[in-house]
């Protein structure tokens, strides 16, 4: 609660905490514009394959052109500024960077950030969902050995998630099930970027003046974005997901804890402590009301008696039982809160969310019948989604994790609806992210 008191208190005693950021998309321009008014954070750089994106980013967040025109990180540090390059690798070793914020959704691209980032002793907030959910637990005690934090980042639904997990676990109660809202129908799996805006209800004029990405926005459509940030909080909290992954059964604020509970006693969950989604629209399309589409939510259940009558007393909404309880947030702001967690990691050295182990999985599902020799196209693309899963029951299919699911060409038929396995696809064990898995499975297994 005194994180900004801590702030100003490091600045007034060593200096700002110097950042350095990689990708210039929607959620750092998020970032970008609100720590353009945080006394005490400096960013230092911006890295991405395309300075002139940077430079947009900037730009359209609010950045007065003479704060970004720096000619080197030297400069920088000098005058205040930021640089920016196309290299990453020359952002993490710029002087006297404090953390590294990895933003590119690129799993194979952000496992190679964090690596370099932990080696150069910088403190690594993740954003990169799609690559903690795929070797997260790896990189997190890399982290710990070199004495620097790997986080998740707040404001994104994963951390906030674990949050709430945290506040109840404190306080005493038991976790039922923790997750997020999202908008979810069966068919949506086979949406592609051509089908997505259709499914979403942006107009036009919407399109034209944001940053949107196709795949991205699709990932979020398909199931995959829900599977990947399920399979993050799983680790980061030692909740475990059911054996079925997600069901995402409609519902609304006033019934998360009557939804939110196990199957026996009249709620939707297959085991308790678990992960689990909230659509915000029925089955036929029509809305739920109150929905939570948007934000992230907790199920608890009181371990006494004489919590149950304080439930009652305090009016807390409740199952019929009295006993289930829940606690959630409408809304999350996504970069607009990320700071949060560059602060925590600098001045605390704590995580706002971590992997603590592998318990969750994000397999690959062909959307169509697919064909050897073909090239995947990824998370959000035409080919494949991403589904939760068990770790353990990953591992047995020896199924092929969504975040390596791009740019390697098949080499065996997969039908629709069909699992890809390690054995389906072409695999180049010189990339970084793919050793990177293949140590954390042979570590599984062992």
């Amino acid at each position: 609660m005194n994180l900004h008191t801590l702030l100003g208190e490091r600045a007034r005693r060593v200096g700002p905490v110097r950042v350095g950021v990689i990708g210039a998309g929607k959620f750092a321009s998020m970032f970008l514009t609100q720590v353009l008014s945080t006394e005490g954070v400096h960013v230092v750089g911006v890295a991405d394959l395309s300075p002139e994106r940077a430079r947009a980013a900037l730009d359209r967040t609010g950045w007065p052109a003479e704060r970004y025109v720096a000619a080197s990180f030297d400069e920088a540090l000098r005058s205040g500024g930021t640089h920016i390059t196309d290299s990453a690798d020359a952002l993490i070793g710029a002087p006297g960077l404090d953390v590294v914020v990895e933003i590119t959704g690129d799993p194979v691209a952000g496992t190679h950030h964090a690596v370099r980032a932990i080696e150069a002793g910088r403190h690594i907030v993740m954003v990169n969902v799609e690559a903690d959910c795929m070797v997260g637990p790896l990189l997190a005690e890399r982290a710990r050995k070199a004495g620097v934090v790997y986080s998740m980042a707040y404001g994104d639904q994963p951390a906030l998630i674990c949050e709430l997990v945290d506040w109840a676990r404190t306080v005493g109660f038991d976790v039922v099930a923790a997750g997020k809202g999202t908008k979810y129908l069966p068919e949506y799996h086979a949406s592609t970027p051509d089908t997505v805006w259709d499914h979403y209800g942006f107009t036009q004029e919407q399109l034209d003046r944001g940053d949107f990405n196709p795949k991205m926005f699709n990932s979020f459509l398909d199931g995959t974005k829900s599977a990947i940030e399920m399979a993050a909080v799983a680790n980061g909290t030692g909740l475990h997901p059911q054996d079925e992954g997600l069901f995402f059964p409609p519902c609304g604020i006033d019934d998360l804890s009557t939804v939110f509970r196990p199957t026996e006693i009249g709620g939707r969950l297959t085991r308790r402590g678990t992960v689990e989604i909230a659509s915000s629209v029925h089955r036929d399309g029509a809305e739920v009301v109150r929905d939570l589409r948007w934000g992230v939510y907790v199920t608890f259940e009181a371990r006494t008696d004489y919590a149950v009558q304080c439930f009652a007393e305090y009016g807390v909404r409740t199952d019929e039982t009295g006993r289930y309880g829940s606690l959630y947030r409408p809304y999350h702001m996504i970069g607009l809160e990320l700071g949060v967690s560059v602060v925590s990691a600098a001045v605390r050295g704590e995580a706002t969310g971590c992997p603590t182990g592998f318990r969750g999985d994000v397999i690959s599902v062909a959307k169509r019948q697919l064909k050897a020799g073909e090239i995947l196209d990824g998370e959000g693309g035409y080919m494949v989604y991403g589904k939760l899963a068990p770790a353990a029951a990953s591992l047995e299919l020896n199924a092929l994790p969504m975040g390596l699911a791009r740019g390697f060409k098949l080499c065996n038929d997969v039908p629709e609806g069909g699992v890809l396995r390690w054995t389906d696809v072409e695999v180049d064990d010189s990339v970084l992210a793919v050793q990177l898995r293949r140590e954390l499975e042979q570590t599984m297994r062992g």
